[in-house]
């Protein structure tokens, strides 16, 4: 198949639609199931790039769960904790796989903005990770094959409309890539930097030490960040980003929005969060929702009366600011990467109040010296890579 005829483009009004390849020559994928549109297509695409640069690049199975032509979250398939089991609503399932540890972390990482998500998966696609799928509100996953069971169940989803598509793990395309904006066609080669340790050598503060494993956790958040839009900073730990900040046009912005997202993501793990007393019948994403504003500045609007008795059983105790500050406190050994330079040092500043003690970015900055020394105020290890990562 050469194109497909799409209903539609970004929006209704966009017609006609489609996506096709030029020279004749066939597409790369099969639509399994479903009719993927042209943003399911677009974070399809951007996400199978990411989650096969990240299995080249660690060895292990990897998955990202995308949302808008960004991701939300993305993992490598490393063994999850009980805790982890428990706030990505994963305990229940039994024995997981590599690749549904994946997916789970990914998902796990920002539940709220994963909500609807396009999921795409480095490997195939197995019955575990499968029936966790199936029970995430997802438009639909982009593999490189599926075991004949978790085909079955994916298609189940979404009364079968759900969108499954099969890509040709061995298609490499052009080296130059083009596309229009205003009637004008845009040309460049294509972002083919190849994302490793090397990248790592140059660490510029006093503290040298970056552990084997923080390296991966460095190389995670630059791959991400590769199919981020810009600007954008990514913080990653144990494997998995755990706050991405995309599309912001003020660096500072940035590292508070992804650094916000890490601080949610580590205060669901706070023991009186975890023990919220939710009725049996509360759907996951309305837990996930409720979740989100109990430990936010507006927790009165799930605490007040007659709004708690809709999701808890009695009504919870406050998880005041000093609880949240003693708990945030906790989390170490953060790493953290950006797709351009640190101007500043008030990103250092704000990325340590989330646990980061590791960088990764490109340096260059007439300000560089400013940034070390933030650093080193806080023992953190950085390096300059001397690459840039923008994506748009």
């Amino acid at each position: 198949m050469n194109e497909m005829q799409l209903k539609y483009g970004c929006n209704p009004n966009q017609k006609p639609s489609r996506i096709f390849m030029e020279g004749g020559a066939e597409l790369p994928i099969e639509v399994l199931n479903g009719k993927p549109g042209y943003i399911n297509l677009l974070d399809a695409f951007n996400g199978w790039q990411l989650v096969r640069e990240l299995k080249k690049a660690t060895g292990l199975c990897a998955a990202t769960s995308f949302k808008h032509v960004s991701p939300a979250g993305a993992a490598v398939g490393l063994p999850l904790s009980d805790t982890l089991k428990k706030i990505y609503w994963v305990d229940d399932l039994g024995e997981l796989s590599p690749l549904a540890c994946a997916y789970a972390r990914a998902r796990g990482a920002d539940r709220m903005s994963s909500y609807g998500d396009f999921i795409a998966l480095s490997c195939k696609c197995d019955v575990p990770t499968a029936k966790m799928i199936q029970r995430e509100v997802s438009d639909g996953v982009i593999a490189p094959d599926y075991e004949p069971e978790a085909l079955e169940i994916l298609k189940s989803k979404r009364k079968g409309t759900y969108n499954i598509i099969k890509i040709d793990e061995n298609y490499n395309p052009a080296e130059i890539e083009r596309k229009q904006v205003y009637g004008v066609t845009f040309e460049q080669g294509r972002n083919e930097l190849d994302i490793g340790n090397g990248l790592l050598e140059n660490v510029v503060t006093d503290n040298k030490n970056i552990p084997d494993d923080k390296k991966r956790d460095l190389i995670i958040s630059l791959i991400t960040l590769k199919y981020t839009q810009s600007n954008s900073v990514c913080y990653v730990k144990d494997g998995q980003a755990i706050g991405i900040g995309a599309g912001q046009q003020s660096r500072i912005h940035c590292t508070r929005l992804a650094g916000q997202k890490a601080d949610n993501w580590w205060l669901r793990q706070c023991p009186k969060v975890m023990a919220l007393p939710f009725k049996d019948d509360v759907r996951r994403a309305d837990r996930d929702n409720a979740i989100d504003v109990y430990i936010g500045e507006e927790y009165e609007d799930v605490l007040r009366d007659g709004e708690w008795e809709k999701v808890f059983t009695e009504k919870p105790a406050v998880l005041t600011r000093e609880e949240k500050k003693e708990w945030l406190a906790k989390n170490t050994d953060v790493s953290l990467g950006s797709d351009a330079f640190f101007p500043f040092g008030d990103n250092i500043e704000r990325a340590h109040k989330s646990g980061v003690e590791y960088i990764a970015q490109p340096g260059g900055s007439i300000r560089d010296d400013n940034v070390i020394e933030t650093c080193n105020k806080y023992g953190i290890a950085m390096a300059f890579t001397g690459i840039r990562l923008f994506h748009h």
